[in-house]
């Protein structure tokens, strides 16, 4: 499997040239059907419109070509976060304060390596969160495995204002030579899709 790492390594920059801020990198689907996704957003907007997607798909095709860090055919996916976002940075547990995030540890604490929690914010390199019906409590940044942000009505309200049009998600199917197609499908609630095959 790819070294996420050294793709984050070489996507990273291309998404920065284009004033995106890169969410997540990860790869998927197995040796049947690997998908390299990654996630990014506009920081003012926390979106991706189809040009962005566009952009930044095409770099990161043009660099992962020329540097070749993945040796079976595979699909890139670049799109937003959505709504109910993954958590992956520090920072994102401060700016999602006040919302409710599912968690997944490493290890279990107190009992428990997944809940539910209200996000209270950072403290240096540690999340602060308020489970439901417990009190308070810090985890390491390091200690938690996974962490999204569960819909709810307060978030849905939160996020209205964010435009849903155009698309959030744009997938190409890898190597790509020749003409792409692109295909615009009906967007699902609360999310627009753009796939690009070639």
């Amino acid at each position: 499997m790819a070294d996420i790492a050294e793709l984050t390594r070489l996507i990273e920059p291309e998404a920065e040239a284009l004033g995106l801020s890169l969410v997540r990198v990860q790869m998927f689907g197995g040796k049947s059907d690997p998908t390299l996704q990654v996630m990014a957003e506009r920081p003012d907007t926390r979106q991706l419109d189809i040009a962005d997607c566009e952009a930044l798909s095409r770099r990161i095709s043009d660099v992962l070509d020329a540097n070749d860090p993945i040796e079976e055919a595979y699909r890139l996916e670049v799109s937003s976060p959505g709504i109910d976002r993954p958590l992956t940075r520090l920072a994102d547990f401060e700016d999602w304060a006040g919302f409710d995030a599912r968690i997944k540890l490493v290890e279990k604490i107190d009992g428990r390596k997944q809940f539910d929690a209200r996000l209270i914010g950072v403290a240096g390199d540690a999340v602060v969160v308020q489970p439901e019906k417990s009190a308070e409590m810090t985890i390491p940044f390091a200690a938690i495995q996974s962490a999204k942000l569960i819909l709810t009505d307060a978030l849905m309200k939160a996020t209205a204002p964010l435009s849903s049009a155009g698309a959030d998600e744009f997938i190409e199917e890898a190597p790509t030579e020749g003409v792409d197609e692109f295909i615009n499908e009906a967007p699902l609630e609360g999310a627009n899709d753009l796939t690009q095959e070639g």
